[in-house]
């Protein structure tokens, strides 16, 4: 079966799992609303992004596991009526009016695990059904799933007025079948699906931990994992503030507008990436997003204006497809499939302890530090002041320019270690797209210089195990010793 019939089979699968991501995103902004109005808590309702959010970091290093062990088609399907189930539980506790608060905290978090096996094997299965050619643009599908998620508060608003609560989760429990049928019914091909055959197993501690290891066997992939998880921080931060700032000089109704302008800035860079692919340098694709999602998020601070905001929020959200597309298809390509869902694990345990850490450190900030400094009678009142204003929301807008100007120090930096600039230089792990093999394996920096070691024996996990490769390629070997650096 050709590659060209495998992205076709993909795309249905996608179309599925879209309309399912739709239903999901209309249950979880009803019930967020649900939780404030019936308790008043911001607290309360900022649980539900602590219970979405957590799972995902414990439960990562499973789901890479068992991606790299199970057929990831089943795992796909499971994960989505483990989902569904937890929808039918809250549907039935509306309709006996018998619904808790506590209740949406678990059945998010039970969802939110499914999420990350269902995403973890959805994507260590792609490279294999689209290969290297069209790899980028299938995943800036993803990105364009996201971006859908910005009319979910328009349509949720309609139909909770129309079909309450209950009927939401309905709905959402309609979109999941819509997404299990299509698993069912599309024959995906085995190879892509199903682990590498002859995989040694190992006790799943060590299995969970295959991934780190990989990892820091190839300096190049460990530092963009480095690079990544800082971004997420910075992006968190931005994500969390953007509201009080707008707020801080704009209604309701103008923040309405300018949520919705930077949503559509998402999906505009999601169609981009999705027809163009990025640069053939992925690296430089990464830090071209970085540069100019940096000089956005420095523009939210200039003036306390809807109309800046209006031009810097799409922009900065138009960036976001670029460095995430470019991103995990350079994971793709250069991790072994044997390995790859426990190195996907490791990205999205990385990304999401990082968002974890923004989403803490970036309320006590704003109010307790960079909001004080900004007031008319502040410590830089007279000097950052005169550039961006003082008073409400300035504090705030000053933590933009300063995550703005880091993002593009990222950049600096990230070009300054030699293995993450050369990291495309990595030997493909996928066929290429004329169909040869992949280039051979990476040798020692030493190969040269030394014997070559004894091989293992038959049946050694050295023998199949991707992880207990040796060092990188020395075109990609540092200058200087590697600093060990945790995500």
């Amino acid at each position: 079966m050709s590659q060209q019939v495998h992205a076709r089979l993909l795309v249905t699968v996608w179309l599925g799992q879209l309309v399912s991501l739709v239903g999901s995103s209309l249950t979880g902004f009803v019930l967020g609303v649900w939780v404030y109005q019936q308790t008043g808590s911001v607290a309360q309702f900022s649980l539900i992004f602590l219970a979405n959010t957590l799972p995902a970091v414990l439960l990562a290093p499973v789901a890479g596991v068992l991606a790299d062990r199970w057929d990831r088609r089943w795992l796909m399907l499971a994960s989505d009526t483990g989902a569904a189930l937890g929808t039918a539980l809250l549907a039935v506790l509306v309709a006996t009016d018998s619904l808790a608060v506590w209740h949406i905290w678990l059945v998010t978090a039970v969802g939110a695990g499914c999420s990350t096996v269902h995403q973890i094997s959805y994507q260590s299965m792609t490279p294999a059904l689209v290969g290297t050619r069209h790899l980028a643009r299938f995943n800036a599908l993803t990105q364009v799933s996201r971006a859908t998620q910005i009319a979910a508060p328009l349509l949720a608003g309609t139909l909770v007025v129309t079909i309450g609560v209950g009927g939401v989760l309905l709905v959402d429990l309609g979109t999941f079948t819509v997404a299990a049928l299509t698993l069912l019914l599309v024959r995906l091909p085995a190879e892509a699906t199903r682990p590498a055959p002859g995989r040694v197993r190992e006790p799943l501690r060590r299995e969970a931990a295959a991934g780190w290891r990989y990892l820091r066997g190839r300096p190049g992939l460990f530092d963009l994992m480095v690079l990544f998880g800082a971004y997420n921080f910075l992006f968190g931060i931005a994500g969390v503030l953007v509201q009080p700032l707008i707020l801080s000089f704009a209604s309701a109704e103008t923040l309405g507008v300018l949520m919705f302008a930077g949503g559509a800035g998402l999906f505009v860079g999601s169609l981009v990436m999705g027809a163009w692919g990025g640069p053939s340098r992925r690296i430089t694709g990464v830090f071209l997003g970085l540069t100019l999602g940096g000089v956005a998020l420095v523009g939210h601070s200039l003036a306390p204006s809807p109309w800046l905001i209006a031009v810097v929020a799409p922009l900065f959200l138009f960036t976001l497809p670029i460095v995430n597309t470019s991103a995990i298809t350079l994971i793709q390509t250069k991790t072994e499939p044997a390995v790859l869902g426990r190195v996907l694990a490791v990205a999205r345990v990385g990304g999401d302890v990082s968002l974890l850490v923004a989403y803490l450190l970036a309320g006590p900030l704003a109010d307790g530090v960079f909001e004080p400094l900004m007031r008319p009678d502040g410590r830089l009142a007279d000097s950052v002041g005169a550039l961006i204003g003082t008073g409400e929301g300035r504090g705030t807008a000053l933590i933009f320019a300063v995550a703005g100007v880091l993002m593009v120090l990222l950049v600096g930096l990230g070009w300054a270690r030699r293995p993450l600039r050369e990291v495309d230089a990595l030997a493909d792990a996928l066929p290429a797209p004329d169909g040869k093999p992949p280039a051979g394996p990476e040798q020692p920096a030493d190969a040269a210089a030394t014997d070559p070691p004894a091989g293992p024996a038959a049946g050694d996990p050295v023998a199949t195990d991707p992880t207990a490769a040796g060092p990188a390629d020395p075109a990609t070997e540092p200058d200087t010793p590697p600093v060990v650096r945790s995500t």
